[in-house]
């Protein structure tokens, strides 16, 4: 029998999990104890399941699914040989993160997290106390006692004081901003902060500019050739020693919004409102299909396609950036 630890929801980041849900007859997928760095929600297509796969590189589809808007804990994230990032929801369970947002670590628990075309349902005993010394079959709707329906897991509420509580959420927060944006101490004063941050828009400015020329290529890393969002990523790691993600889905998390065009009255951004540095984006925030690198002047450095390479470009009303994120 293939046993799987599933990393389902709680309310906290570190999270208890109990329960048995059969999924076929020779699957069976059991809880484990683990704690989340962070917590998101499928975002694929109403009423369809994303594949749940072996593993982030060339894994195999394990046969179900994480239903459209459920909730699922992430334990450990990964990015496969294409740049594309993966979260792991199991102990060999992983899903596409492209296909979720994030979401608080107190968002309430989904009650139906999984899909398969077969399941077999089944039911579990439930004993009773010692003093009444009486072992009754618990009945439930089609079948299933504290199992959740279609392959998902149960919790098992835990009395917890609410100063370990926070400490906990405290650290997974933590986990998660590192894993995302490492940036090093902060500074002192704002001064020095200024200083620093205007230094390193120098340097991103600089390095943004030299790699104009160089040719496109979806998936590259660079230093030859580039991406759009590999060429962010180069960038800022060797102008500023900023580790920023590798894909537009993730990199648009990071950082401080300035502008989002369904904020501003779909009014176009202003060359006022912007600082070298910002990074550009086309697209919605839960899935955008292009970035750039604002060096001034109403001016833009991108891998731009196959045909125009890396290249200079000035912002137009008519190819005007929906999103601009603050990383600097």
């Amino acid at each position: 029998m293939t046993k799987h630890k599933l990393f389902k929801l709680g309310a906290a980041a570190a999270l208890t999990v109990t329960g048995v849900s059969a999924i076929t007859s020779l699957k069976t997928a059991r809880a484990a104890n683990f704690t989340a760095i962070k917590r998101v929600k499928i975002n694929y297509l109403p009423g369809k399941g994303l594949n749940i796969w072996t593993n982030y590189n060339k894994g195999k589809f394990m046969g179900y699914r994480a239903k459209d808007g459920t909730i699922w804990n992430v334990a450990e994230t990964a990015v496969d040989k294409k740049g594309n990032l993966w979260y792991k929801v199991g102990t060999r369970e992983w899903i596409e993160a492209r296909y979720t947002v994030d979401v608080g670590m107190d968002t309430p628990a989904s009650t139906n997290a999984k899909t398969k075309d077969k399941v077999t349902n089944v039911s579990t005993k439930k004993k009773s106390t010692k003093k009444t010394k009486k072992t009754k079959k618990s009945t439930a709707k089609n079948g299933v006692n504290n199992v959740i329906s279609l392959g998902t897991v149960t919790k098992k509420s835990t009395k917890k004081s609410k100063a370990t509580k926070a400490a906990k959420v405290k650290k997974a927060k933590q986990i998660v901003d590192a894993a995302v944006k490492k940036t090093g101490k902060k500074a002192t004063t704002k001064k020095v902060a200024s200083t620093q941050a205007s230094s390193k828009a120098g340097a991103i400015v600089a390095l943004a500019k030299q790699q104009v020329g160089k040719p496109y290529a979806w998936g590259a890393n660079g230093p030859d050739s580039f991406d759009c969002s590999s060429l962010v990523q180069y960038v800022f790691k060797n102008a500023a020693g900023m580790n920023l993600p590798r894909t537009t889905y993730d990199q648009v998390k990071v950082g401080q919004t300035v502008y989002q065009k369904s904020q501003a009255n779909g009014q176009p951004v202003s060359a006022n409102n912007l600082q070298v540095g910002d990074l550009l984006f086309w697209g919605s925030e839960s899935a955008p299909y292009h970035v750039a690198i604002y060096i001034g002047n109403n001016q833009y450095v991108n891998a731009a396609t196959p045909e125009q390479g890396t290249i200079l470009q000035t912002m137009t009303s008519y190819f005007a950036p929906t999103i601009v994120k603050r990383v600097l």
